[in-house]
């Protein structure tokens, strides 16, 4: 079941079509990848999911109901332009905030407090938000965003500032966040991650949708017909009527590694069988477009390889 839905949403800036007739489908339960270069209107899609600004037609349905004001209590924003004010106290700040969410301030201090352990910051409760490292400030930003638990968390290029191992802790906390049945929009440019954690995406380009759905269905849907093939002893031979043969290398023991294309006309079977007939097989796998190549191939028409 969609827990949240855009209908042909519209809006126009000043001789700007930001969104033209946009509609995405969101699974509850799910993380959706919502793809797109710069200035393609993620961003303004976002902000009319978060009711900041209104479409100018279309609508939003959240829980299988039209938007409304009380939704945004249900909803998390990480913003890629973080929102915390530089000079007050960690603390401080991250109390306010979470009260504004509805959180008395008892439960805010007590939830804040398990994060902060959780993040290995509570050393810098007291201390100004300038103070902090741009990694430290995204993690105070997460957890001001998902600290009232809401059903639906929007995050906007949320790894921007951290390193490797603070990467990775974020990526299993989302993973976390999903598996306790939050639904979660990830807008980012890192089609590595998108790979890791999103079962499904749209890209947007140039205001309206170009390409959704199932992250390993949209891969299969790119597929080129590319496979690396080990074998061993002799060299493969391309074969015109069947495929050919794009680079080799040689491993150790007499293994020889090879990237083929097969012709459109045959099937991966027949394809196996042909190279059986010549060759001693170590290992046939089909390699399927990354989601990086996918986006250069609509988004910018570049060839995949």
């Amino acid at each position: 079941m969609n827990f949240l839905e855009t209908r042909e949403v519209v809006k126009q800036f000043t001789n700007h079509c930001a969104l033209n007739r946009v509609s995405i489908s969101v699974s509850g339960g799910k993380i959706f990848g919502l793809l797109g270069p710069n200035g393609a209107g993620k961003t303004t899609l976002i902000r009319i999911i978060n009711r900041i600004t209104a479409p100018d037609s279309g609508e939003v349905i959240i829980d299988g109901k039209p938007s409304q004001s009380s939704d945004i209590y249900r909803i998390g924003y990480m913003p890629e332009e973080r929102g915390l004010y530089k000079k007050m106290k960690v603390g401080e700040q991250a109390l306010y905030l979470a009260q504004l969410k509805g959180l008395s301030a008892a439960e805010a201090k007590r939830r804040l407090t398990v994060w902060f352990e959780k993040f290995d910051i509570m050393q810098w409760w007291n201390r100004k938000i300038e103070e902090l490292s741009k990694g430290m400030q995204q993690k105070v930003q997460f957890i001001v965003t998902i600290i009232h638990e809401p059903d639906l968390l929007i995050f906007d290029e949320p790894f921007s500032g951290f390193d490797p191992i603070n990467t990775e802790q974020l990526k299993r906390e989302i993973l976390e966040l999903k598996n306790s049945g939050k639904t979660i929009i990830f807008s980012t440019h890192n089609m590595a991650s998108v790979e890791e954690i999103c079962d499904d995406i749209a890209l947007i380009n140039k205001s309206e949708v170009v390409l959704s759905g199932d992250v390993n269905e949209v891969r299969n849907r790119f597929r080129t017909g590319t496979f690396n093939v080990s074998v061993v002893g002799d060299k493969i031979v391309a074969s015109p009527e069947s495929f050919s043969v794009l680079s080799e290398t040689t491993g150790q023991n007499s293994i020889i590694n090879v990237r083929i294309r097969k012709e459109r006309e045959i099937g991966n079977s027949e394809l196996l069988n042909i190279l059986i007939r010549n060759h001693e097989i170590v290992s046939f796998a089909e390699e399927l477009p990354s989601m990086n190549d996918v986006f250069l191939k609509v988004v910018a028409n570049k060839h995949i390889n």
